[in-house]
């Protein structure tokens, strides 16, 4: 593969989708944020999912109001919300600052040797609080995506009903992922974009596919095992798997500017439709915070479509 700049897709490539599914991922792609064409997300939902501790490094960021000022002032596309945080502070943002709501989630008290996210929320609850898109972390691999597969598609159904487009979380867990090689690996990230494409993702949450070391490389299936791929080759190669489905690249947990800059570039350089930035950002102090997102919009301004 190069590592040249690739095309990345647009509406114009989604034609199978819906009035109603066209319509919010156009305001989340041209109506806020960089409105390029890209998408900027702030998620707000390791609450839930790590519990407190992720607010400590920034004791400010434990008060969504805090995060809402930032999407607002930071120029993000959307926030990610569970039910309960859009439920009690989206209001005063309504219409400033859109959303997506998370339907599921879990903590992360039990192991993840058998990860499953329940649902405790419904489209019909994104739709009444006005939400632009329905957000769903799929565990693949885990030893339960039977249930998960199946919880997937009612809210896939749902979200068809009601014309809401639905970003999935796509995260490889579970013992048999770990006994691959892990998480993190090529084999297993690319193995998660396709899993989300092939069950009906709009749009896909990916993280960045980290090289293996030679321990971890041997355990990887044939021809993961042999393969020497760069950096750009690696995340051009997840988005790609992800066929007609629109991709956006986590930030992970916070790094410096310059990591989390050239994450960005190299993403939107595969063809990734954009970014989802979440303790990266706001584990900063507010006006720290603001810098960087200013910064992750500007490089993501050089990408126009």
């Amino acid at each position: 593969m190069t590592t040249t700049t690739t095309p990345r897709m647009t509406l114009d490539d989604m034609n199978h989708l819906s009035v109603g599914k066209r319509t919010r991922l156009q305001r989340l792609l041209y109506g806020y944020g960089p409105k390029n064409g890209t998408m900027m997300v702030l998620p707000y939902d390791q609450g839930l999912e790590h519990g407190p501790r992720d607010f400590f490094p920034n004791p400010a960021s434990a008060d969504p109001d805090f995060i809402c000022r930032l999407a607002k002032e930071g120029g993000f596309s959307a926030v990610a919300f569970q039910y309960g945080i859009a439920e009690k502070f989206i209001s005063r943002f309504a219409g400033e600052v859109p959303l997506i709501l998370k339907l599921n989630g879990k903590t992360e008290i039990p192991s993840d040797a058998h990860a499953l996210s329940p649902l405790n929320a419904r489209v019909e609850d994104a739709v009444r609080l006005g939400a632009d898109a329905v957000g769903y972390t799929l565990y693949v691999g885990s030893p339960r995506q039977d249930d998960d597969f199946m919880q997937f598609m009612e809210v896939r159904s749902e979200a068809e009903r009601y014309g809401m487009p639905v970003i999935v979380w796509s995260y490889p867990r579970g013992e048999a992922v770990e006994t691959k090689g892990g998480r993190e690996s090529l084999y297993a990230i690319d193995y998660a974009a396709r899993v989300a494409a092939e069950l009906g993702a709009d749009v896909v949450k990916i993280n960045f596919p980290k090289k293996s070391n030679d321990d971890k490389k041997a355990l990887h299936p044939k021809p993961y095992n042999t393969m020497e791929p760069s950096d750009e080759e690696m995340i051009q190669r997840s988005i790609a798997s992800a066929v007609k489905t629109f991709v956006i690249i986590s930030g992970g947990e916070k790094g410096n500017d310059e990591d989390v800059l050239k994450k960005v570039r190299l993403s939107m350089e595969a063809g990734a439709t954009g970014m989802i930035f979440g303790r990266n950002v706001w584990q900063r102090p507010y006006d720290e915070a603001l810098d960087i997102s200013h910064k992750i919009r500007d490089t993501l301004l050089q990408f126009p479509r």
